[in-house]
């Protein structure tokens, strides 16, 4: 339990710079290559620590977070996932995800990253991740909204239903029902 509130405090602290991947350009294959020819001392202190225990999931969100705090998505990624095969169940991973693979700029991976999230919050977690529920959802009607205009507006107006205050998803609501 005590580890499941760790992720959700080191998700908060790497979400803080969530909004800013929303309109952040960014060049992975050159961040990759800048970070690993830098070295970033607390990156490389969580790789030594998860190569004696590569099933450290505290270690692994720790060094997920320190990879996108250096806009290293590709590695962020990865790193996700590790933890998403050792906590299946654990919808931040998911969430998490998402978030760096639309930082890189993937947003096919990205959609399906925030379309597995939805799917592992559990009823008893909804509560505490409205915000997040509510921004995946209108990843997902934002992403659709050409391609399948009904489903965009489901996913919409779910959008609204865990966040109305959203102005972007009550904007992108009236543009798919109008």
């Amino acid at each position: 339990m005590n580890t499941k509130n760790l992720f959700l405090g080191l998700l908060l602290l790497g979400s803080a710079g969530f909004v800013n991947a929303q309109t952040t350009q960014t060049d992975s294959a050159s961040n990759t290559a800048a970070v690993n020819q830098t070295g970033n001392p607390a990156i490389d202190g969580l790789k030594k620590q998860i190569e004696t225990n590569p099933k450290d999931t505290e270690a692994l969100a720790k060094l997920a977070t320190a990879y996108q705090e250096a806009s290293d998505w590709t590695n962020a990624v990865d790193t996700w996932k590790k933890i998403s095969v050792l906590l299946p169940d654990w919808a931040p991973s998911y969430y998490s995800q998402a978030y760096a693979y639309q930082s890189a700029k993937d947003d096919a991976n990205a959609k399906i990253a925030y379309e597995k999230y939805i799917a592992t919050v559990k009823p008893e977690e909804v509560e505490q991740n409205k915000k997040n529920l509510a921004y995946a959802y209108f990843y997902l009607a934002f992403s659709e909204q050409k391609s399948d205009p009904n489903k965009a507006k489901e996913h919409i107006a779910k959008s609204i239903q865990y966040d109305p205050s959203n102005q972007d998803a009550v904007k992108l609501n009236q543009v798919l029902n109008s």
